[in-house]
């Protein structure tokens, strides 16, 4: 939902009501002051149920307050058309609930986040004919169905942009005047929180970075100051997609597990003398069954159940792994997961927890010093093209 800018407008005269209309409007007033107490009261137990004890709705000096980036995630900017991965979507969420934390507001959520299609093979199909809304809605999915908001809101208050609540807010806010609501771009967090041009708004409307959300946190060199770890979000999805990944668990028992994300990495291009290049040159050879059986028989013993997460889509590519393991796949577990995957977002997430829950897990490449890894190579884009290494 966009946050619309202050527009006054001149009044002009009318002439008298009729008493009886006068006493119908009188009434109709009485009546939304009315409703409009049970709101408050409403987002009042909304807030206590999410953990926090809102303030004094009474006073505005002493109410809540609230920080909005935007309708969807890293938009505006280049991924308005298209969007990022799960990954990089969650590492801008995850910016701007650590600044909504460090500001003491609550969070405005995007009520839907983008689903890539280089990421979603079950993306929904759409007509020709469809306006960039109706294709936003039909390439995305709703962020209850991704995330529990409650356990989110347990670290960082947070609301969505779609509840009745929210618009509440916006209205309130515009009608209450400018100076309520902050529109910033460029500003650091310092400086939101302590220039009372921005702390004493009741909504700080930012901009972020056109280039994504995240690049808004890309200026911390200390540790220190990141509030919120990299494993935060990956432990909040929502409730159906925890249950089922507890139960896929509790039937592996003591397990392994690798992720092996070959697909949308996987791609070469010819220089101007025709010779192959990739930005992950021992990627393809590292993430071949003989070398990663190799690779981590230093860490899994022979005879262990291996769960493997990956997007390679060739049937039986894994099978000479079989001889050394018991291989297990989410596909394995089609009765549990069939009736609540809607994309492949959804899927990731619970194979991340099932990861997450293994004795000895091995990633595609280090995220972190102490990572075990199939391959050596960055997996941050280094934007280096090289000679792809097979042996």
């Amino acid at each position: 939902m966009a946050i619309p800018y202050r527009i006054t407008g001149g009044h002009s005269r009318r002439s008298p009501l009729p008493m009886t209309t006068a006493r119908a409007l009188l009434a109709a007033v009485v009546t939304g002051a009315v409703l409009s107490i049970i709101c408050v009261l409403s987002l009042t137990d909304s807030l206590s149920y999410m953990g926090f004890q809102p303030r004094s709705l009474d006073k505005r000096e002493s109410s809540r307050k609230y920080l909005y980036w935007g309708a969807r995630v890293d938009c505006p900017g280049k991924h308005c058309g298209s969007c990022a991965g799960l990954g990089h979507q969650e590492s801008s969420l995850r910016c701007a609930l650590e600044e909504a934390l460090f500001l003491d507001r609550i969070f405005v959520m995007p009520s839907r986040m983008c689903l890539s299609s280089v990421h979603n093979t079950k993306g929904t199909l759409y007509s020709s004919n469809a306006t960039s809304d109706q294709r936003w809605g039909t390439s995305s999915s709703a962020m209850e169905s991704l995330y529990d908001i409650d356990l989110i809101s347990k670290n960082v208050p947070v609301i969505l942009d779609n509840p009745k609540s929210w618009y509440g807010i916006v209205s309130r806010s515009t009608k209450l005047g400018e100076g309520d609501v902050a529109h910033v771009q460029g500003v650091g967090r310092d400086e939101l929180k302590d220039n009372p041009l921005y702390s004493d708004a009741l909504l700080i409307n930012r901009t972020a970075s056109p280039l994504a959300w995240f690049m808004e946190c890309k200026d911390r060199t200390k540790r220190s100051s990141v509030m919120l770890p990299y494993t935060f979000l990956p432990t909040m999805p929502a409730r159906k997609l925890r249950d089922a990944a507890n139960e896929m668990t509790e039937i592996l028992g003591d397990y392994d597990a690798i992720h092996v994300r070959r697909g949308d990495l996987l791609k070469n291009r010819k220089d101007r003398y025709g010779v192959e290049r990739s930005l992950h040159p021992h990627l393809d050879r590292d993430t071949h069954p003989e070398f990663i059986k190799k690779r981590i028989a230093r860490w899994i013993p022979k005879g262990r159940t291996l769960f493997i997460a990956s997007n390679e889509r060739t049937p039986g590519f894994f099978a000479p792994l079989s001889d050394r393991y018991k291989l297990a796949y989410s596909s394995n577990f089609s009765s549990i997961l069939k009736p609540i995957i809607e994309n492949n977002y959804q899927l990731f997430m619970v194979e991340r927890l099932i990861m997450q829950g293994a004795r000895t897990f091995v990633k595609t490449m280090k995220e972190f010093d102490n990572d075990l890894a199939l391959c050596d190579d960055p997996k941050k884009n280094t934007k280096v093209w090289e000679e792809p290494v097979y042996t």
